[in-house]
C-alpha cells in the first residue's frame, strides 16, 4: 500500500510544509539582532569634532575678553571705561555661551546616559564660567565694572554648558559651530561698516547717518544669518555622512537642521535677556552718563533684538533650504509592479 502512487504524492507535500514553517522564524530573528548590534555599537549621542569646537571656542572668549580689557584699560577716563565695558559685554556674554557649551559638549561626548551627561554638562560649564571670572577679575581693574562683567560671563558659560546636556548632540555642536562662525563674521564686518555707510548714502545729516547705519545693521544681520546657517547644515552633514561611514543608528531630520540653523539667533536673544538681567547696572550706569548715552543704549539694545531676530529666521530658512536641496523625488517603482498585476 506504501509503493501506491496515490500514497507517494500525499506523502511529498507534508515535507516542504515543515522547512517554509522553520524558514521564517530564521529570517525574522535575523532582522531583529542586526538592529540590536547597531544600536549597542552606535553611538547616537556622539558630536564629531567637539575637541576642535572646544579650542575654538575657548579661544574665541580670550580673544574677546582681552580685547574688552585693552580697550577699557586704554580709555582715558572712567567715564569712558564705562561706556566701552557696556558696548563690549555682549560680545563676551555670546563667546561665554558658545565656549560653555562647546566644553561641555566635548567633554560629555563618551557619556551615554542622558542624566549623567545633562549633570556633566552642567559642572563643565560651572568650571568655565568659574575660569573666565577668575581670569577677568586677575586681569581687568577691580571696581564694579569688572565684577559685573565677571558674574554675567560665568553665569553665560554654565547656561551654555547646560545647553550641551540636550539628547541630541550634533544639533548642539552645530548650533555652537555656527554661532562660532556668526560672532567671527560680526567682528570681521566692522572693517566694513565705513565704507557701507557711505554706499548707502550717509551724509551729513544725522538723518541720512541713521538710515545708512540702518541698513548696515540689516545687511550685517543678514549676511550673518546666511553663514549661520551654512555652518550649521555643513556640520549636520558632515556628522551624518560620518555616522553613515561607522555605521552608527542616527538620522537627522529636518527639525534638527531648524533647530541647528535658528540655533545662533536664539543665542543672540538669549545673550540680550543675560544682558538686561545680570547686567542691568551696567547699562543704567552707562544710560545715565548722559542724554546722549541714554539714547545710544537704547539704539543699541533695539538693535541687538533686530539682529537675533534677523540671525533668527534667516539661518533657520537657509539651513532648510539646504537641505531641501538635498532630498530626492519619492520613488513609487516598487509599487508599479504590484499595481500592474492586480490589474492584470
Amino acid at each position: 500500500m506504501s509503493n501506491q502512487p496515490g500514497s507517494s504524492t500525499a506523502a511529498e507535500p507534508d515535507q516542504p510544509v515543515v522547512d517554509p514553517a522553520d524558514e521564517p522564524e530564521q529570517s525574522s530573528a535575523d532582522p531583529a539582532d542586526e538592529p540590536a548590534t547597531l544600536e549597542g555599537t552606535g553611538r547616537p549621542a556622539y558630536a564629531p569634532g567637539a575637541v576642535v569646537l572646544a579650542l575654538l571656542a575657548v579661544g574665541w572668549l580670550a580673544a574677546m575678553l582681552w580685547s574688552t580689557r585693552a580697550a577699557i584699560s586704554s580709555a582715558a577716563a572712567g567715564v569712558t571705561a564705562i561706556s566701552l565695558s557696556a558696548y563690549a559685554l555682549p560680545g563676551v556674554i555670546c563667546a561665554a555661551l558658545v565656549a560653555g557649551a562647546a566644553v561641555a559638549l566635548a567633554v560629555t561626548n563618551p557619556l551615554g546616559r542622558a542624566t549623567l551627561r545633562f549633570l556633566a554638562a552642567v559642572g563643565t560649564g560651572l568650571l568655565v564660567g568659574f575660569a573666565a571670572a577668575v581670569a577677568i577679575n586677575l586681569t581687568y581693574a577691580d571696581n564694579a565694572t569688572t565684577n559685573t562683567i565677571a558674574g554675567t560671563t560665568a553665569a553665560a558659560a554654565i547656561i551654555g554648558g547646560a545647553l550641551a546636556g540636550a539628547r541630541n548632540a550634533r544639533v548642539v555642536g552645530g548650533l555652537a559651530s555656527a554661532t562660532l562662525a556668526a560672532q567671527v563674521f560680526v567682528v570681521l564686518f566692522s572693517r566694513a561698516r565705513d565704507p557701507l555707510s557711505d554706499l548707502f548714502g550717509a551724509g551729513d545729516t544725522q538723518q541720512s547717518m541713521l538710515d545708512a547705519a540702518k541698513w548696515v545693521s540689516r545687511t550685517e544681520s543678514l549676511l550673518a544669518g546666511l553663514i549661520a546657517g551654512l555652518v550649521a547644515f555643513g556640520y549636520l552633514t558632515w556628522a551624518r555622512r560620518r555616522a553613515a561611514r561607522r555605521d552608527e543608528s542616527v538620522q537627522l531630520r529636518w527639525p534638527a537642521y531648524l533647530v541647528a540653523g535658528a540655533g545662533p539667533g536664539l543665542l543672540l536673544l538669549l545673550t540680550e535677556v543675560i544682558i538686561r538681567i545680570g547686567g542691568r547696572d551696567l547699562l543704567n550706569l552707562a544710560a545715565a552718563l548722559s542724554e546722549a548715552d541714554q539714547v545710544a543704549q537704547t539704539s543699541l539694545g533695539t538693535s541687538r533684538l533686530d539682529n537675533g531676530i534677523w540671525v533668527l529666521f534667516v539661518g533657520a530658512l537657509t539651513t532648510l533650504i539646504a537641505f531641501g536641496r538635498t532630498l530626492g523625488p519619492r520613488t513609487v517603482e516598487e509599487d508599479e509592479p504590484a499595481d500592474e498585476q492586480v490589474a492584470a
